[in-house]
């Protein structure tokens, strides 16, 4: 059984509990996940014995490629539409839809379309497959990390006072595709001086100077899957502050990696790091959560937050990245992908971790 297979084997367990005849697939991740296909323009409905594909004619010719396991359609009309002329929802009662993923008006056109049908929406039924990542994925994901860690090699060689954020974000993206990406995870994160307190700052015209702390988050795509890797430098000299601030971080991912395990719950993982940084005095300068899944999704389930209700399961990648972010200051972040396993982890990125001055 290939391994597209097998992961519609495992939906279709999920669909038999949730009692559902099929599931309308319309994400591109989940149809990447569970069909093979990489396109743009395209829609699945997973049935508990049968699955079809529909698309358009730009991609009859990767959809035959890819897709093996569904009945193929090529349609010229709306997709949701095109279900009908192809009759994808013979002989069925109860349909899901992925309620993160389709508009209101995309479902007024399923009801219209299928006055018979109730159709019910569902979160998280595709996604709680992409937890565990299987060799196949595995091997993506350590290939586009190491990417990402030569990329950062090659940028920690390059910054200098008096280039612009733009301009470091514009090699971190070149150098990706260089080194064989397919392309940027998201778009680089460049934060020089006091714009470090901006956990997302999007790189700008500011200059970087003698004396600045830079933010560098930066990630690429490999067939797909994702890295995530964050490092702040330091251009030139520090200040016992700077270090100081530093070492906090250091030390909460430190505690967390050494911490972090299958079988525990994420919240308490974010805490292992949370309460480091609350006991050095800093709690309310950490403003975001511990890390996420990572995968075919640059944010994704298990969500390792304060708030979680999710459990680490050995075989999940997710970041951990504290961060120290003080207005007018500036800030620090420090972020690396790890795989949980039954007894620790494995840390997947490898770039260093102490404190660069450059």
């Amino acid at each position: 059984m290939s391994r597209h297979a097998d992961r519609v084997a495992r939906l279709r367990a999920i669909l038999r509990k949730q009692q559902l005849d099929a599931l309308i697939v319309t994400s591109l991740t989940h149809l990447q996940y569970l069909l093979g296909f990489t396109g743009s323009h395209g829609i699945g409905i997973i049935g508990r014995r049968t699955a079809a594909f529909i698309t358009d004619s730009r991609y009859q010719a990767q959809g035959a490629r890819q897709v093996r396991g569904a009945r193929r359609f090529i349609t010229q009309r709306p997709l949701l539409e095109a279900i009908a002329e192809h009759r994808c929802l013979s002989r069925v009662t109860t349909v899901g839809f992925e309620s993160h993923h389709i508009t209101f008006q995309q479902y007024r056109v399923l009801r219209r379309t299928f006055p018979r049908v109730t159709f019910i929406p569902t979160t998280g039924v595709v996604e709680q497959l992409l937890y565990v990542k299987d060799p196949v994925e595995l091997t993506a994901l350590r290939a586009a990390m190491r990417i990402t860690d030569q990329v950062f090699e090659e940028i920690a060689g390059l910054i200098r006072p008096g280039m612009r954020e733009k301009d470091v974000a514009a090699e971190i993206t070149y150098r990706h595709r260089l080194h064989g990406a397919d392309g940027d995870a998201f778009e680089p994160i460049v934060a020089s001086g006091e714009r470090g307190s901006l956990p997302h700052a999007r790189a700008g015209d500011r200059v970087l100077r003698h004396g600045d702390l830079v933010t560098l988050d930066l990630g690429c795509t490999v067939k797909g899957y994702h890295s995530d890797l964050t490092r702040t430098v330091a251009l030139g000299r520090t200040t016992r502050k700077m270090r100081e601030i530093y070492g906090v971080v250091r030390e909460a991912q430190a505690a967390a990696i050494d911490a972090a395990h299958g079988g525990m719950l994420a919240r308490e993982l974010d805490a292992v790091a949370r309460n480091v940084i609350a006991g050095a005095g800093f709690g309310d300068a950490f403003s975001h959560s511990l890390g996420h899944g990572l995968g075919l999704n640059i944010h994704e389930r298990p969500r390792v937050s304060a708030l979680s209700k999710d459990t680490l399961v050995p075989g999940c990648v997710v970041t951990v990245e504290p961060g120290i972010y003080l207005p007018g200051w500036g800030g620090v972040r420090i972020e690396d992908d790890i795989l949980l396993t039954a007894t620790g982890c494995t840390v997947l990125t490898a770039a260093p971790r102490d404190l660069l001055v450059l």
